[in-house]
């Protein structure tokens, strides 16, 4: 029955593949069923014009729809990463520790042996530094892998 139907079809069944795609697109939202629709309709589009020519077998328009997705998608990439996504009003977001450089705050825990504890926020931060005793005012002066290096302030 579904070969029946994609025969009558005929050159249109690509067009009816690349509607799904892109609505299945609208649904799930992932960037490749995008270009892997703009193919199919690519195709059907090569579908009507060439769908009586002997050399137009459904071999070769698969052939042609994944060359075509292939081309799409690297397209499609090469236009969405030409955007610099590095310039932001907000470089430092998601990196919660780097937000903490250059603050102050007071020792909650001695730094012995080189590590410590000091709260910023609502937060209790492990820290790198020279030994200081509790109560000693110190600054942020790096951060890596979540722990903080402080010097006394």
């Amino acid at each position: 029955m579904i070969m029946q139907w994609l025969t009558d079809l005929g050159p249109w069944n690509w067009m009816v593949l690349g509607a799904v795609l892109l609505t299945l697109e609208i649904v799930a939202p992932g960037a490749y069923l995008l270009w892997l629709g703009i193919a199919a309709i690519l195709t059907g589009t090569l579908s009507l014009q060439l769908w009586d020519a002997p050399i137009w077998v459904w071999q070769v328009q698969v052939l042609v729809f994944l060359g075509l997705s292939i081309a799409s998608v690297l397209v499609g990439r090469r236009f969405f990463s030409s955007r610099n996504q590095d310039d932001t009003d907000q470089p430092l977001l998601n990196q919660r520790e780097r937000q903490l450089v250059g603050r102050t705050a007071t020792l909650e825990e001695a730094i012995t042996n080189g590590y410590g504890r000091v709260r910023l926020g609502d937060t209790l931060w492990r820290v790198a530094g020279p030994d200081l005793p509790v109560g000693t005012r110190v600054r942020v002066v790096s951060a890596e892998n979540g722990e903080l290096r402080v010097e006394q302030a």
